[in-house]
């Protein structure tokens, strides 16, 4: 059986860096899922993604290819896809999660590993929890110094998705991927009236005047408002500090995004991007000069062999 009230206490009552949409459609999930008969909540025609089972893979895992493929071009490429989650323990929750344990132990392999000479990261997330976020933007941040790191937005890179991608050496938009939603946002759901309604009357005995804050038994009081208030605006600090150190923009140019998306040459334009080029061309590029970085090393060591023997003779 699913622990449902897990998953719930991880979209409900904290903050989130996510596109509303996405928050949306984790609100109707967790209707349904939990029952919770939540009118007038705005529904993604995706919402038939988000389901219990994982699909079964065969052949080769993917980290296997991606390994496979550092070994051959020297890149390693990060897959950064769906809601972003802090442990892949959460991952039940719909088909397409990434969580930030996976995608550190992924950095530290590809930097770690001498074959591997530039790291991508291929992103198409609504960005997620932001427990966790911020950590993990910084170990990027400092890794880029280590080995350059590219963020290409494939399609999307967005709120916590975005955290990460600013990290990055580069990042790179097509002309219809965006980038952005730089804001934080949590919810809290009141189901007092429902069970007035259903005539239940549900009594909580608790000691410490906080311990029954954003219970969904009762309306939100005020100092529980205030807290949640107060805690989605630490984190949107931070998120703005970030994005600021990252880009090189001032913290005024990030807060004046006011949590928008760009694409294209509108990111590019405001900072929140370097370049506009196809996700493919991108890779091709890069795989490119690395292969030239290769060579060019291949026909040195040549060289310095050649010189030895002369010496030796």
């Amino acid at each position: 059986m699913k622990n449902h009230h897990r998953l719930a206490s991880l979209i409900f009552n904290t903050p989130q860096m996510v596109r509303d949409d996405m928050l949306n459609m984790a609100v109707h999930w967790a209707n349904q899922s939990m029952n919770l008969n939540i009118l007038n909540v705005g529904m993604s025609p995706a919402v038939n993604a988000w389901y219990d089972d994982e699909p079964v893979s065969a052949g080769p895992t993917p980290e296997e290819r991606r390994l496979q493929v550092a070994q051959e071009m020297g890149v390693y490429i990060m897959p950064i896809y769906g809601v972003l989650v802090s442990r892949s323990a959460h991952m039940n929750l719909c088909e397409t999660m990434t969580s930030y344990e996976d995608l550190r132990r992924m950095l530290n392999q590809a930097l770690s590993d001498p074959a591997v000479e530039h790291i991508v990261m291929d992103i198409d997330s609504p960005g997620g929890s932001a427990t966790g976020c911020m950590e993990l933007s910084e170990e990027i941040f400092a890794a880029r110094a280590v080995k350059p790191i590219t963020a290409i937005s494939n399609f999307g890179a967005y709120s916590a998705a975005y955290a990460l991608a600013s990290s990055a050496s580069e990042v790179i938009v097509s002309r219809s991927s965006g980038v952005g939603s730089i804001g934080v946002i949590a919810r809290h759901v009141d189901m007092s009236k429902r069970h007035e309604q259903a005539g239940i009357k549900i009594t909580t005995v608790f000691a410490g005047a906080r311990k029954n804050d954003l219970s969904s038994e009762a309306p939100i009081t005020d100092e529980a408002y205030s807290w949640l208030t107060d805690l989605v605006q630490k984190n949107y600090d931070a998120f703005v500090q970030t994005v600021s150190r990252n880009r090189g923009l001032s913290a005024a140019d990030v807060m004046q995004t006011e949590a928008g998306v760009f694409f294209g040459q509108d990111a590019v334009s405001i900072g929140l991007a370097d370049r506009v080029e196809t996700p493919q061309a991108a890779i091709n590029r890069i795989a490119a000069q690395v292969a030239a970085r290769r060579s060019s090393v291949n026909r040195i060591s040549a060289r310095a062999a050649a010189m030895n023997l002369q010496n030796c003779i």
